[in-house]
C-alpha cells in the first residue's frame, strides 16, 4: 500500500510539472523537450521529417535510421531499439510530423513509459499551437500586404485595380464614388493594437492600413460618414492619439484626401480634444474666384495634359506626395523607390518650368493640385484657351486672400522675437535654417526655435513642412512680403511615350 501511495505522488508530481509548462506564456518545446529528459534521466530529441532538430540534444541515429524513416512514412506510430549500452523509444509526434527520441542507460519502467507517452500528447498540442500561430502571423502579414497594395493603387488613381483586389476580402467596401480619408497618431509601440480596434470600430466598413512611412500613423479610408465618430472614441480616453481627417473627395483622389488627413492631424495637435477634419479651417484656395483659380491653374496644368492618363496620374499622385512629405516617405506610401519619387518630379518640374527647391513654387503648384481636386471643381465655368498660367501675384492679389493673410501673420506680433521676420527670411532660403542664419546674422538653432515657437501661434506645423509650410508661403505671397515665383509654360514638346519616363 505504501509503495503504490509512492508511485502515486511521484506520478502526481511529474504531471504537474509537465502541465505547469503550458500555462500561458511559458509554453516552449525546448522547455518540454528538456524537461522530459531531466525526467527519464536521460538525453532527448525532437526532429522534423527532413532530421532538422527542433528541440533537444541530436543522437546518433545511424543504428536504427530504418525506425525513424518507418515513423515519419507513418507505417509505425512508435518503436523501442536496445543496443550500444542505451535504450531508446521513438515516437511519432503529429501536427507537424516530427519524430520524439528518449535515450538512457537503463531501461524503460513503467514510470519512464509514461513520463514519454504524456509529454508527446503535450509536443502534439504545443505544436499544433505554434503551427496555429504561424499560419496566422502568415495570414495577417499576407492580409496587410493586400490593404497595403489597395491603398497604393488608390493613391495612383487606379481605382478599377483597387476595386478588383478589395472585392475578394471586403466585397463593396469600395463601391463608391467618394471617400474620406483619416490618420490616427499613436506612439509606435501602440500602433498595432491601435490599428485592430480600427478594424474593429469601423467593422470592416473601411480599409484600415498602418503606414508604411510613419511608425506611428495608422490610415483609415471609409465612404461611410459613420466612421468618424467611431474614430473618434478612440481618441478620447488615450492622451497620446490623435485624428486628422480629410474632406470627402472622389475615390481617385485619395492622394490628395491622404495629404488632407495629414494637414488636420497637425492641427489635432493643438486642440484639445486631439481631432480635426481639413474643412474645419479657411484654405488659401477658398478665398480666391474659382473661375480665377480654375483658368489659372487649367493654364499651370495643361504641359501635363498631352501625357497618356495613366502617366498624367502617376506624376500627379507622385508629385502630390512628394510635396507633402520626404522622397523616402512619399516612396514607402507609394511602393516605390525614392529616385522613382525624384526622377517624377523632376519630370513634373521640367514640364511645369518650376523649381521645386523654392518653397515658393512647391507652394503654389501645391495650390494648383488642390485646386484641381476641389469638390467644387466641375461647378466651375471653363477655362480659357491660352496655353500658358497667367502670373501667381495677379491670382493672390485679392482682398479676401489679403486680408486673411494679414489676419494670419498678425498673430505672430505677439512675440517680441521678431518672429514674423524670421519665418520670412526662413522661407525665402528654402527652410534652409543655416541659411536664414547668415542673413539675419544669429544662430541656425535660433532660426529654427523661432520657426518651431511660430507653430502653435500659427496652428500650423512648419519644420515638417507640406501643406501647412505652403499655406503659411501663400500667405506671405498674398502680403505682398515675398516675391512669387517664376513659373513658365512649356512648348518644348515633352514626349508623350511612357518610354521617357
Amino acid at each position: 500500500m505504501a509503495g503504490r501511495e509512492g508511485r502515486s505522488a511521484d506520478e502526481g508530481a511529474w504531471e504537474r510539472e509537465l502541465l505547469e509548462l503550458l500555462r500561458p506564456g511559458g509554453q516552449s518545446v525546448r522547455q518540454v523537450v528538456s524537461w522530459l529528459a531531466d525526467a527519464v534521466d536521460g538525453t532527448a530529441c525532437l526532429h522534423d521529417g527532413t532530421g532538422t532538430v527542433l528541440a533537444g540534444t541530436a543522437l546518433d541515429n545511424g543504428p536504427f535510421e530504418h525506425l525513424v524513416g518507418d515513423i515519419v512514412a507513418g507505417r509505425i506510430a512508435s518503436a523501442a531499439w536496445e543496443g550500444q549500452g542505451r535504450h531508446l523509444r521513438l515516437a511519432r509526434v503529429a501536427a507537424p510530423v516530427a519524430v520524439l527520441t528518449v535515450s538512457r542507460p537503463e531501461p524503460f519502467d513503467r514510470r519512464a513509459s509514461d513520463i514519454v507517452a504524456r509529454t508527446v500528447q503535450i509536443l502534439e498540442l504545443l505544436l499544433r499551437a505554434q503551427e496555429s500561430t504561424v499560419a496566422g502571423d502568415r495570414l495577417e502579414r499576407a492580409t496587410s500586404d493586400l490593404r497595403l497594395a489597395i491603398l497604393q493603387l488608390l493613391m495612383v488613381e487606379d481605382t478599377v485595380s483597387a476595386r478588383r483586389v478589395a472585392a475578394g476580402l471586403w466585397p463593396g467596401l469600395l463601391d463608391t464614388d467618394t471617400a474620406s480619408v483619416y490618420v490616427v497618431e499613436s506612439r509606435p509601440e501602440e500602433r498595432d493594437g491601435l490599428a485592430e480596434e480600427c478594424r474593429d470600430v469601423t467593422r470592416e466598413q473601411a480599409l484600415v492600413v498602418r503606414c508604411p512611412a510613419k511608425d506611428e500613423h495608422v490610415i483609415v479610408v471609409t465612404p461611410r460618414e459613420a466612421v468618424a465618430g467611431a474614430l473618434r472614441s478612440l481618441v478620447g480616453p488615450r492622451p497620446r492619439v490623435y485624428l486628422g481627417g480629410s474632406a470627402r473627395q472622389s475615390l481617385a483622389h485619395t492622394a490628395t484626401a491622404y495629404a488632407q488627413a495629414v494637414s488636420a492631424l497637425a492641427v489635432a495637435h493643438f486642440r484639445s480634444d486631439r481631432a480635426a477634419v481639413y474643412a474645419e479651417r479657411t484654405h488659401p484656395e477658398r478665398l480666391i474666384d474659382p473661375a480665377a483659380l480654375h483658368r489659372w491653374t487649367a493654364g499651370l496644368l495643361r504641359p501635363l495634359d498631352r501625357l497618356p492618363h495613366h502617366v498624367r496620374a502617376e506624376l500627379l499622385a507622385t508629385t502630390r506626395l512628394g510635396l507633402e512629405f520626404t522622397a523616402v516617405s512619399a516612396a514607402k506610401v507609394l511602393g516605390v523607390s525614392r529616385n522613382t519619387v525624384r526622377a517624377r518630379m523632376e519630370r513634373v518640374e521640367g514640364l511645369l518650368g518650376a523649381d521645386f527647391s523654392d518653397l515658393a513654387a512647391r507652394a503654389v503648384v501645391h495650390l494648383a493640385l488642390n485646386a484641381q481636386e476641389s469638390p467644387e471643381r466641375s461647378k466651375r465655368p471653363p477655362a480659357g484657351r491660352s496655353g500658358q498660367a497667367g502670373e501667381p501675384g495677379e491670382l493672390l492679389g485679392g482682398p479676401a486672400l489679403r486680408s486673411w493673410a494679414r489676419d494670419l501673420l498678425a498673430r505672430l506680433d505677439a512675440d517680441g522675437r521678431d518672429l514674423r521676420r524670421t519665418l520670412r527670411t526662413w522661407i525665402a532660403a528654402g527652410g534652409n535654417a543655416e541659411r536664414a542664419a547668415q542673413s539675419l546674422g544669429v544662430h541656425a538653432q535660433t532660426v529654427r526655435d523661432h520657426v518651431r515657437a511660430a507653430e502653435p501661434v500659427l496652428e500650423r506645423q512648419l519644420l515638417a513642412g507640406g501643406g501647412d509650410l505652403y499655406e503659411v508661403v501663400l500667405a506671405h505671397l498674398a502680403a505682398g512680403v515675398l516675391d512669387p515665383p517664376a513659373l513658365r509654360g512649356t512648348e518644348r514638346g515633352e514626349p508623350d511615350s511612357p518610354v521617357h519616363r
